[in-house]
């Protein structure tokens, strides 16, 4: 899963609906930035694992059974593996085999998918309606916008490709409303801004259809 205070880190990542391990350190992203940021993004279900000794630790290869693609089709239309480091405190990722669908991103190195505790992942059943259609369409819509993090007010957009972050202000934490219900795409004129809705902003745009 891939942007508090100052230089300050969070310890782990929004996935699977936990905090990472201990040593692990990764910083707050949107949901639409790890989709933009991400070489694959698809669903899919965990049919089975295996350790392999790879690199000082070794690693964790899972095979699955992809469901659907949203992003990736010319880096590896169709996956059956994924890799991720074995320890979680070097970010590896812990996935129940033949339990649960998953959200999956990643990156491809080598010809081979690879995620982790810093790349965004989750269970399918916990994902909101606004960001199933997020990766659907709208969040493909806003790769060309920037989403600003906010740790602490005041906060202010700076160009016009800009939308703000706030959830990292909310009582609540992180992952916050902006995340879980809203994508930032660019709107007429030019502006990004952030849009909730159960249509496309943009009427030309014909794949509308829920994942």
């Amino acid at each position: 899963m891939t942007p508090w205070l100052g230089l300050v880190v969070l310890l782990g990542i929004w996935s699977l609906g936990d905090w990472g391990a201990e040593a692990c350190t990764c910083s707050p992203s949107h949901p639409q930035d790890a989709f933009c940021n991400s070489d694959i993004v698809i669903r899919a279900k965990v049919v089975g694992k295996k350790l392999v000794k790879e690199g000082p630790f070794g690693s964790l290869v899972y095979t699955i059974k992809q469901m659907k693609m949203y992003r990736g089709f010319t880096k590896m239309p169709h996956v059956q593996y994924i890799h991720t480091e074995a320890s979680e405190s070097l970010c590896g990722l812990k996935l129940e085999v033949n339990k649960y669908q998953y959200l999956l991103t990643g990156r491809v190195y080598d010809g081979k998918m690879y995620t982790g505790l810093c790349n965004f992942v989750e269970r399918w059943d916990q994902l909101t309606l606004s960001q199933r259609k997020g990766l659907n369409y709208r969040y493909h819509l806003g790769c060309n916008c920037k989403i600003k993090s906010c740790y602490h007010l005041p906060c202010f957009v700076t160009s016009k490709n800009e939308c703000l972050w706030t959830d990292m202000l909310s009582n609540f934490g992180y992952p916050g409303y902006q995340s879980k219900h809203y994508a930032c795409i660019r709107q007429k004129g030019g502006y990004c801004s952030w849009y909730r809705g159960w249509a496309p902003p943009d009427k030309s745009i014909t794949n509308a259809t829920d994942p």
